[in-house]
């Protein structure tokens, strides 16, 4: 194992208490300004076209956490505990909504991507805090760790729900009623939300750079395996379910592009990761990928569009 990552989980990094606050503000921004481009037809789409979105739903919620779990578990002598949690967090965590902008940009079916969104997000109230709960647990207790981590479910659902779920449901409801308001707020919404998490994230890595300068050659390469592993699932899952090459670019940048700034929020709840777990490898993973899952896709869906164009749509 690296020596520099058994030193990673003992970091205490510095994230202030308004900064946290903010950050749980800016999420529920997120969520609330998705929530603004869900539609009810998104649902009847699941009944509509529902082969392309199980497999899109399967791959994200069941396959990635399931193979995340196998790859931490395989490579459990060259990454820490707390990393492996990281991994963990991260693939039980839902699809961020700049899926839909990166395949646009790969040539997929950017229908697909939005309709995969309403019950992605509706269901990862429930199947985030499960998969964590489950995967983590089970992790906890196949490892050699000095003491096993007991998982609460129920206050990461209770977290899960007041940041992600409660704003969902605002945004649905006031699309649905003022739909003439949520035309010109929508974008200036997602566009603020996405400014400030940005300026949230800049603000944490200038806060802990010298950390970030000292380890992020280890993690920068856990993040370039597990998003090409999470990119590959969906992919080829898809093409398992003979789907066609725009809904398999579709599917796997959905699988790829994990919200991790909630991954963020769930860990610095003390109520559910006390801070004398050491999981200072969990936070560097977590806000790493935030920031990697948006280069690579961006880099993968050119690479698609430019080398490997599809001229036409079909329904498989």
């Amino acid at each position: 194992m690296h020596e520099d990552l058994l030193l990673l989980d003992t970091l205490k990094l510095n994230f202030s208490e308004a900064g946290l606050h903010l950050m749980n503000v800016t999420i529920g921004l997120i969520m609330f300004g998705v929530a603004l481009g869900i539609k009810i037809e998104n649902f009847k789409k699941v009944f509509l076209q529902p082969k392309a979105i199980f497999a899109g739903l399967i791959s994200q919620y069941l396959l990635l956490p399931a193979l995340t779990f196998l790859a931490v578990w395989i490579f459990d002598d060259y990454i820490t505990p707390s990393v492996a949690f990281g991994m963990l967090l991260v693939a039980s965590c839902p699809g961020d909504n700049v899926s839909n902008f990166i395949s646009s940009v790969a040539k997929g079916n950017v229908e697909l991507s939005v309709s995969l969104t309403a019950p992605g997000t509706v269901l990862a109230v429930l199947l985030t805090p499960a998969n964590f709960a489950f995967w983590g647990g089970l992790y906890s207790n196949t490892s050699p760790l000095q003491r096993p981590i007991e998982i609460d479910p129920l206050e990461m659902f209770r977290t899960v729900f007041i940041i992600l779920g409660i704003p969902v449901i605002a945004g649905i409801f006031f699309a649905q009623k003022f739909p003439v308001i949520t035309k010109k707020i929508k974008q200036p919404i997602r566009s603020i939300s996405l400014i400030l998490f940005g300026l949230f994230i800049v603000i944490a890595f200038h806060n802990n750079l010298n950390y970030f300068t000292q380890y992020i050659d280890c993690i920068f390469l856990i993040v370039l395996f597990h998003h090409l592993m999470a990119l590959a699932t969906g992919y080829l899952f898809a093409a398992s379910w003979g789907l066609n090459r725009i809904n398999r670019r579709t599917i796997g940048i959905e699988t790829s592009i994990q919200n991790s700034g909630l991954a963020l929020v769930l860990l610095f709840n003390p109520r559910i990761f006390p801070p004398e777990l050491n999981m200072g490898g969990m936070a560097f993973i977590a806000a790493w990928w935030g920031i990697w899952h948006i280069v690579a896709g961006l880099s993968v869906a050119g690479f698609w569009a430019r080398f490997r164009p599809v001229k036409q749509l079909a329904n498989g």
